[in-house]
């Protein structure tokens, strides 16, 4: 089998997983983010590998199948158990394709603790497996998700002060994020310039409300 066949049989199954679930099916909006966002984090995983001189397909693969597990309903602890689960799932699949028993196991390794670091079978945090936890976390500082924040917070209808506040509150929490350990260079300087990003962005609507209710002098 190629890789090429390998990536379209991968993408095909995760679309069919979605389809089949219950919870995703009744909310389409989830269900479209779900399958937005396993692909973004495909193509931020594809290039850690590019530029890590990793298996491209696998970890495309790998970050493709991370949140399989939606196709589940979760009971109550299943956001948290999900990366497990979504190894779980991965695994026969990915024997499907016949690739090597050991790039299995990193593969399904990496999903497993994506989610909390922690996985219900024994691992090695390869650069490779902890890539799978990394272009996840990436993909939470993009501008979609800037914008999706800003409305879910109703950052709009916010009275000044809460608005001052709230972007007090972003900048505190970007920088505490800053120098979060990432597994490859690669993926730290992607880290390093989506939150240089954000915090830019803060930066500037900070100044902007400051200047919104009054003549600001020297």
């Amino acid at each position: 089998m190629t890789k090429e066949e390998m990536l379209r049989r991968t993408e095909a199954s995760l679309k069919e997983k979605y389809d089949g679930g219950v919870y995703l099916n009744a909310h389409p909006e989830a269900k479209r983010y779900r399958v937005e966002h396993s692909y973004r984090v495909a193509n931020i995983g594809r290039e850690i590998a590019r530029r890590e001189g990793f298996d491209e397909t696998e970890l495309t693969i790998a970050c493709l199948l991370h949140d399989v597990a939606y196709c589940e309903e979760f009971g109550p602890d299943g956001w948290k158990e999900h990366g497990r689960r979504s190894a779980y799932i991965a695994r026969p699949f990915l024997a499907s394709l016949g690739l090597d028993g050991n790039r299995i196991d990193d593969i399904c390794y990496g999903i497993a603790i994506h989610v909390d670091d922690e996985a219900d079978f024994p691992g090695v945090r390869t650069p490779f497996a902890l890539s799978v936890g990394d272009a996840d976390n990436i993909d939470r500082f993009d501008v979609l998700r800037l914008h999706e924040a800003l409305c879910r917070d109703g950052f709009l209808e916010q009275t000044p002060e809460a608005q001052r506040s709230y972007v007090s509150a972003r900048l505190t929490r970007l920088r505490e994020l800053a120098d979060m350990e990432m597994g490859t260079a690669t993926a730290a300087a992607i880290w390093r310039e989506r939150i240089g990003f954000y915090q830019s962005f803060y930066e500037k609507l900070d100044a902007q409300l400051r200047c919104s209710g009054t003549v600001l002098w020297d």
